[in-house]
């Protein structure tokens, strides 16, 4: 399959030139049999790109102009993925519209006419069958992304408006590095030359993005990578906590669907996570809906009200008729006598 795929571009890459080619000549250059050439062209011809032929003495292939795009060379599974990736997207975005989200909206309703013909019915009814629910987040400009992405891959220094936290605006000047996408939040991972430090900018923030022409010699990345450093920052304020949970790590990750977590098989049935949490609350309630036996370790102060805690659900528990007055119901096991 992969000769096969090879010898498709290779075919495809020397018809995009635009002149004509005799059979024997274009079977020469790509070293095939005449035969094979064209089950090629018909291949070409199935995926919608417009051969055109003519037979006898002084024929030849050409591919015939008048297209701004040809249709994209998708498999099924791929044209599948590529409508769900933007009906996603579509689905995010503040409540008003606007943003990435827009883009994405015209582009779901545009594949259609880039799609080979065979692919068209299967894209028709995907799009028919989907609902997304709407996910309101910030939003982002697809501008902004292009020119930040542009910007770093050309090693080129930007200049933007930014608004913090706070409400504050500042201009900033700095050498961009990385795009995150974490949390329903786009972030750019930039050097501020400014500051003469790393800093993480959220990109809903940035106002009037501008390329500078001026080149940068690349540092390494702090962290190691974007993401490690931006969970890192986003986790200054928060304490860690240890869970070792009784069930499989994909039940865990759908209870933890809004957590910042780390997520990992430890065995059949066993799951090790990570979290890093701001109140101690947030995690009796994520471990009630996954419902699972769970050890825990956790700094003191937060162990300390999660033991309070669970004594007084487990005196407020009306006594079973069967056993002790405080078993905990469900069997579940008491949260003071989990480890710190």
């Amino acid at each position: 399959m992969a000769d096969v795929t090879e010898r498709m571009l290779a075919l495809l890459a020397t018809l995009q030139t635009g002149r004509a080619f005799g059979g024997a000549e274009l079977a020469r250059r790509l070293d095939v049999s005449p035969r094979t050439l064209r089950r090629d062209i018909d291949r070409l011809r199935g995926y919608g790109y417009p051969v055109e032929t003519r037979p006898g003495p002084g024929g030849h292939y050409r591919l015939a102009g008048g297209r701004t795009l040809p249709p994209l060379v998708l498999d099924d599974d791929e044209a599948v993925a590529t409508l769900v990736a933007l009906a996603a997207l579509t689905s995010s975005g503040p409540a008003d519209g606007g943003g990435i989200g827009d883009a994405a909206a015209r582009a779901y309703g545009k594949l259609d006419q880039f799609l080979p013909a065979r692919l068209r019915p299967r894209a028709a009814s995907i799009r028919a069958s989907l609902e997304t629910a709407p996910r309101p987040d910030p939003g982002v400009a697809a501008g902004h992304l292009g020119l930040l992405a542009e910007a770093i891959a050309h090693r080129e220094t930007v200049t933007f408006g930014y608004t913090g936290a706070g409400g504050a605006a500042t201009e900033r000047h700095v050498e961009p590095y990385r795009q995150v996408h974490h949390l329903l939040r786009w972030y750019l991972l930039a050097w501020d030359t400014g500051r003469g430090d790393w800093r993480v900018f959220r990109i809903d923030r940035i106002a009037g993005p501008a390329r500078t022409g001026r080149r940068y010699e690349p540092r390494p990345l702090p962290d190691g990578s974007a993401l490690a450093h931006l969970r890192r920052g986003l986790r200054r304020e928060r304490r860690p906590v240890r869970l070792s949970v009784a069930a499989p790590a994909a039940r865990v990750a759908d209870a933890l669907r809004h957590e910042d977590a780390e997520i990992a098989p430890a065995g059949p049935g066993r799951t090790d996570v990570v979290l890093a949490l701001d109140s101690w609350r947030w995690l009796v309630l994520h471990l009630a809906f996954l419902d699972a036996d769970f050890t825990l370790d956790a700094p003191a102060d937060l162990a300390a009200p999660l033991r309070a805690f669970g004594r007084r659900l487990l005196a407020a528990a009306p006594p079973r008729k069967d056993g002790p007055a405080n078993d905990p119901p469900g069997g579940a096991r008491d949260p003071s006598r989990n480890r710190r």
